[in-house]
C-alpha cells in the first residue's frame, strides 16, 4: 500500500485530501504543524509527501532541507497558497517534485502523486511486464497475453509488489505491510497472505500464466521464472 504524508495546517483540506487518496487506496498520515511534519518525516518513510509550505511554527522549505540532509528520496509535491516563482524555485531546486498551486482540484493531486510514485518506483513506465503477464499501473488492470484477469485490490497489490521484487524472497512481514500498511501490526498470523496468494495463483494459471510465485518454505515468497 502506498503511503502519502499530508502536511497541512488546513485541518479540512487535510481531511478532504486523506479522503479522497483513502478511496484511491493511499494510506495517509496526516500533520498540521512543522513539529508534527518534521517528526514524522523522522520516523518514516513515504512514497509521496504533499507539502504545505506557510506552517504553524516553522516553514515547509525547512522541512525540504530536512529530507535533503537525512538523503532521503520521497517524492514531494509542494500545496501551497504561496504562488510565488522564488518559492516554486527554491522547493524545486531543494528536491521537490512538484508545485501545485491552492487552490486545486483532488482528481489533478491524485493523478500528480501517481505520476511521481510511477517515476520513483517504476522508471516512469506506464506498464509492468514480466513474461506473458502484463500490468498497466494507469489503468490498474491486468492481463495474461491478452485475458483480462479480474483481481480485487488486494490481489493487484500483491502482484505489483511481488513484480517490483521479482527474483528476491519476500517475507510474510513485509507482504502484509505492502498490503496493509501499518495495519499489518494488527494481525497475529500472517493466514490472510496465503489465501491472498493462493487466489492470485489460480486467477493467473487459469488465465493461462505459469506458476511464477513460489513459496519458500519458513522464508516467505519468491516471484521467478525458475
Amino acid at each position: 500500500m502506498m503511503k502519502i504524508l499530508i502536511i497541512e495546517d488546513e485541518k479540512e483540506l487535510s481531511k478532504s485530501i486523506a479522503t479522497y487518496l483513502g478511496r484511491e487506496n493511499y494510506q495517509c498520515d496526516t500533520a498540521f504543524t512543522y513539529k508534527e511534519g518534521s517528526a514524522l518525516l523522522a520516523e518514516k518513510d513515504f512514497d509521496c509527501i504533499l507539502l504545505d509550505l506557510s506552517l504553524p511554527g516553522g516553514d515547509g522549505i525547512q522541512l525540504l532541507q530536512q529530507l535533503k540532509d537525512d538523503q532521503k528520496t520521497d517524492g514531494v509535491i509542494i500545496i501551497s497558497a504561496r504562488d510565488s516563482i522564488d518559492d516554486k524555485i527554491n522547493g524545486l531546486q531543494l528536491g521537490a517534485d512538484d508545485y501545485l498551486p491552492k487552490p486545486f482540484h483532488l482528481s489533478e493531486l491524485s493523478a500528480r502523486i501517481a505520476a511521481i510514485i510511477r517515476r520513483k518506483q517504476y522508471q516512469g513506465n506506464n506498464a509492468l511486464q514480466f513474461e506473458e503477464i502484463t500490468v498497466d499501473l494507469l489503468a490498474k488492470t491486468v492481463k495474461v497475453n491478452k485475458n483480462q484477469v479480474d483481481l480485487t485490490k488486494t490481489e493487484y497489490q500483491l502482484l505489483v509488489y511481488l513484480l517490483n521484487n521479482k527474483n528476491r524472497v519476500i517475507s510474510k512481514n513485509a507482504i502484509a505491510e505492502a498490503i496493509s500498511g501499518d495495519g499489518a501490526a494488527l494481525y497475529d498470523n500472517f493466514d490472510f497472505i496465503y489465501v491472498h496468494i493462493k487466489n492470485l495463483k489460480k486467477k493467473l494459471a487459469s488465465a493461462g500464466a505459469a506458476d511464477y510465485i513460489k513459496s519458500i518454505y519458513g522464508m516467505g515468497y519468491k516471484l521467478t521464472i525458475t
